[in-house]
Parts: structure tokens; sequence; C-alpha cells
């Protein structure tokens, strides 16, 4: 009998990038952006066990720290920047990507500390 391998949920992030031919279509570059998420297809591939999860708790507390601290200057600077009426769309905005890049960079960090930790062994 063939067991059920679990899914990693973390992988179905890269569908967020099937919004990135829309820049094509409507001519927004900013739409290409979103071939960042592609880098989440390898998640299909690993075993979500618990030091995964952990390092994913970890990953996802970092960036909601950083987002919650990056939300205020990021707004006040796109205020001066942007102008007052899109300064609010830019600072969520901006601080929604950052947010999105330290957890991928602090996921990172964490995956490779961990695989040198089992390299020891």
């Amino acid at each position: 009998m063939r067991t059920k391998r679990p899914v990693n949920y973390l992988g179905f992030l890269s569908l967020v990038a099937l919004l990135a031919p829309m820049g094509h279509l409507t001519g927004e570059i900013g739409f290409y952006g979103f071939l960042g998420f592609l880098y989440y297809v390898r998640y299909f591939t690993v075993l979500p066990d618990e030091f995964f999860r952990e390092n994913v708790r970890r990953a996802a507390m970092a960036a909601w720290l950083s987002e919650m601290v990056l939300l205020a200057p990021l707004t006040y600077l796109s205020f001066f920047f942007s102008g007052a009426a899109r300064a609010l769309a830019t600072g969520f905005g901006l601080s929604f990507a950052a947010a999105i890049f330290v957890f991928t960079i602090a996921l990172m960090v964490y995956e490779y500390r961990e695989a040198q930790g089992a390299a020891d062994d």
C-alpha cells in the first residue's frame, strides 16, 4: 500500500507568478516583479517536517515584524515622493514587498543553517 505524501503548501505561493504575463497584456512593467514568486516552486519537493514548519514560523515572524516596523516610515517617505493621494497605497505596497523579501531571505538562511547542522551529524 502506498502512503500519501504530505503536500507542502508553501509551494502554492509560486502560483502568484501567473500574474506576471499581465505585464505584457497591460503594458505595466510592475507585474513582472511577480516572477520572483517562481522561487517557491522548489517547495513542492520539500517534505514539510517539524523543523521546516518551525523555520517557516520564524521567517514569517521576521517578515511580519519588518512590515510593521517599515509601514509608517515608508508611508511617510512616499508622501514626499509620490504625493498625498498615493502615499498610503505606496507605503502599504512597499512594506508588503519588503516583508515578502524578508520572509524569503530569512527562510533561506534558516534552511542553510539547518543543512549545515545536518551535515555536522
